[in-house]
Formats: structure tokens, sequence, C-alpha cells
């Protein structure tokens, strides 16, 4: 009897009802729920941006080239990541970690670049505890800073998997459910930076 060959995406991993491998609408169903966490951490801010009675204020403290180019960088890791799920889906597994390593990197300098913008706003007065704006500003950006730390980290162990040989056999798979993270990520980024930054604050409401 000729061998029939069972084509089961994702190394064998399970299709759900919704045509998805259980993994990946795990995923999802995660990043769901950060949406709705990152979404109330931002509405919060925003509810009471302008309400301190006390400075610093943003206008004060803010950086707006050095955040941007920052945030440059982390944007930046998004392309990286991409390359190295192409280069996963080709098997080529030294360009693979080479690109997962660049994004670690990518991201590790942008976590660098917000402990120094932290520390600064600390020496120039602004703690979590000063005002309303410390406040919420620091539990924001610090929130997405330790979500991007964890990406790190599961990208250096992709990268140690790699060099271990501990990778499935579809090697594109777990690097897609990382990639799918990152991405997240970045995506939230982009809206705490306009938000944040980008949009004038006023006038403070006494």
């Amino acid at each position: 009897m000729a061998d029939v060959a069972i084509d089961r995406p994702h190394g064998g991993e399970h299709e759900t009802t919704t045509g998805l491998p259980s993994t990946k609408l795990a995923m999802w169903l995660f990043l769901a729920s950060e949406c709705l966490l990152f979404g109330a951490l931002i509405t919060t801010y925003v509810l009471y941006r302008g309400r301190s009675d006390v400075g610093p204020y943003p206008a004060d403290v803010f950086d707006i080239p050095f955040t941007s180019v920052s945030s440059f960088i982390l944007l930046s890791s998004s392309v990286t990541m991409v390359l190295a799920l192409a280069a996963a889906q080709k098997r080529d597994m030294g360009r693979m970690r080479l690109w997962l390593l660049a994004t670690a990197m990518l991201g590790l300098a942008f976590v660098g670049g917000q402990v120094y913008e932290f520390t600064t706003f600390y020496h120039e007065g602004l703690s979590i505890s000063t005002n309303l704006f410390g406040t919420t500003f620091y539990v924001l950006t610090g929130f997405h800073g330790v979500h991007v730390t964890v990406g790190i980290m599961m990208l250096l162990s992709l990268v140690g998997m790699s060099m271990g040989d501990r990778l499935p056999d579809e090697p594109a798979f777990p690097v897609e459910m990382v990639g799918l993270y990152w991405h997240f990520v970045d995506i939230v980024w982009i809206v705490i930076f306009t938000i944040v930054y980008l949009i004038p604050t006023g006038a403070p409401q006494r």
C-alpha cells in the first residue's frame, strides 16, 4: 500500500473549529486580552492628563527627538522579525538566528533608552508618586517596557533552542508565534507614542 502523506500544519498542531491551530488561536486570544489591558491603561492616562496640581508636566521633561529615535529603533525591529520568519520558512537556521538576535538587540536598545529616559525624568523631579501625570505615565510606559523585555527573552529562547536543535520540525511556527507578539508590542507603542508624546496635553486643570 502506498504511503499517504498527511499534511498536518505546523508539525502536527491540531486545528480548532476556527481553522486555526490551537496554539495560534491561544496567541490571538492572549493578544486580544492584552488589547483590553493596554486600552484601559491608555484610557486612564488620557482621562487624567492635564489634571496634575503640581509639576513637572509633560512639556517640562519630554525629549521628543530622543524618544522618536528610540521609537524608530523599536519599529525597525519589526522588519528584522519579518526577515527572521522568512529565513525560518526557508529553513535557513543561520539567517534565522541572525535576524532573531538583531531583533532582540534592537528591542534591548529600546529598553535601554526607556531606562535612560525614566532615570532622567526622576532626576528632574518626576517620580511615580509626584503627580497624576507621573503615576499614569510610568505605569503605562513601564508596563509596555516589561512586555518588550518579555519579548526579548522569547527571541533569545528561540535562538537557544535553535542552537540546541530543539525547535520543532516546522521551525517557522514558533517564530511566527513570537513574531505575532512582537508586532503587537510594536503597534501598541505607536499608539502610546502618539497619544503620550505627540498630542499636546494643554494647560493643567486645577
